[in-house]
């Protein structure tokens, strides 16, 4: 039986209207891009990766069985049943048949309605946070594998240039302006960058595999070196933490529990079972027969067990599931504004960094050989200076990867992540 928008969104209702509210809410200062822009590139790729995934299957299949249930819940309590009867006695027979039925008087299908669309929205905030969980691994991924990149490619840069260094010491040397000891060490200096960019070919490698396991294409997509800066943050973190996907699961369960106190309720009110029945009765001895009618009615007496111990026992649950909702709030709230804080004090230095003049490489390599070929600077202060360079480059590239990462937590500590990545449904968009 589907479930109709209406009672759905009594249930949400149910758990507060600051899931409604927070569950939509967007960060201040990251609209969405153009659709030609490369961060709705990267956008499209991460809901391709999603929709591809077996998790999302899973998710899917997981909602399916919960509307199920939900379905279920709200199906009459009590199925008719038929009574068949014969009675020999004496010279008399009589045949009966007849319905009987428990009529729900207290409410109680009421009461688990309404709990199996509590039931839902908590299965959609547990789908919710899995495809949150594998939006912010997946964008992890592909930030470590950009940044991988991005260092092979200074690698490549830094192997480059010393094995330039390398060949015009060894000209140097044959004109007799070093000595051999310089152009040995332009030499070890020309093996070291090799080996280091070995390592770093080797950590690309691992990257990718860890990009690939979450479903994304290490030959393809958007550059992080492309995508600029992102936003800076703007908004309280103190009216967010409820829509982070745990604070939503946090409290969709303590909706959940509340209504458990309702069907402990009503499950202590007895349901009468009203029966119908009529039939034939034989007076035997040729005196013919006789049409039989009959009502009867049955209480069940709560008198041996009333059901007071499960009542105690859902109360003592809701009070739990309540109390767990505000451990729940302190740990986001204290998450969120750590992340955010982590954001700016990341934002601020690559803001600084990117600003600096000595972060150009090349213009910075193409001095300091100028400077050497003039004699002005040593061979060990030009290698000694060009390493200092080189060693800027890749910690810039490493602040960018770190600069991403502390964003993407904070989107997903504030449960603004989905809105970010452009998710139009509440949970998923596959397909069943």
């Amino acid at each position: 039986m589907p479930i109709s928008l209406s009672a759905r969104a009594r249930v949400v209702a149910c758990t507060g209207a600051l899931i409604a509210v927070f569950s939509t809410s967007t960060a201040v200062g990251a609209p969405l891009p153009p659709s030609d822009s490369p961060l709705a590139a990267l956008r499209s790729a991460l809901r391709e990766a999603w929709s591809l995934h077996p998790a999302a299957e899973a998710t899917e299949q997981a909602l399916a069985a919960a509307e199920a249930r939900a379905a279920a819940s709200s199906r009459p309590l009590y199925n008719p049943d038929l009574e068949l009867a014969y009675d020999d006695e004496g010279p008399e027979e009589t045949a009966t048949a007849g319905l009987a039925l428990t009529l729900d008087l207290s409410g109680k299908r009421r009461a688990r309605t309404n709990a199996g669309q509590a039931d839902l929205v908590v299965a959609e905030a547990e789908a919710a946070l899995r495809r949150s969980g594998f939006a912010q691994r997946w964008l992890q991924a592909w930030t470590e594998h950009g940044v991988a990149r991005e260092r092979v490619r200074i690698g490549e840069e830094r192997l480059a240039l010393m094995q330039r260094f390398a060949d015009l010491a060894e000209r140097q040397l044959t004109v007799g302006d070093i000595s051999s000891l310089e152009r040995d060490l332009a030499l070890l200096a020309r093996d070291e960058a090799q080996a280091e960019q070995a390592t770093l070919l080797a950590d690309a490698a691992s990257a990718a595999e860890a990009y690939r396991a979450v479903g994304g294409n290490p030959s393809g997509g958007a550059d992080i070196a492309q995508l600029g800066m992102p936003a800076v943050w703007m908004t309280d973190p103190s009216w967010q933490v409820a829509a982070a996907p745990e604070g939503r699961i946090a409290a969709a369960i303590a909706a959940s529990s509340a209504t458990r106190i309702v069907i402990a309720e009503r499950d202590r009110r007895p349901d009468p079972t009203v029966s119908l029945y009529g039939g034939r009765k034989d007076l035997g001895t040729g005196a013919g027969t006789e049409g039989v009618v009959g009502v009867s009615v049955s209480v069940p007496l709560f008198v041996r067990n009333r059901f007071s111990a499960e009542l105690a026992a859902a109360k003592a649950d809701s009070a739990a599931a309540s109390a767990e909702l505000r451990r729940v709030e302190m740990e986001l709230r204290a998450r969120a504004e750590r992340n955010i804080s982590s954001y700016g004090a990341v934002r601020d230095a690559w803001t600084r960094w990117s600003r600096s003049p000595g972060t150009d490489v090349a213009a910075r390599a193409d001095l300091l050989e100028r400077l050497w070929r003039a004699g002005e600077v040593s061979t060990a202060d030009y290698l000694i200076q060009l390493k200092q360079t080189l060693d800027t480059a890749l910690a810039g590239a490493d602040l960018r990867g770190r600069l991403w990462r502390s964003y993407v937590d904070t989107l997903y500590s504030t449960g603004q992540l989905d809105t970010w990545v452009g998710f139009d449904r509440p949970v998923s968009e596959v397909t069943p």
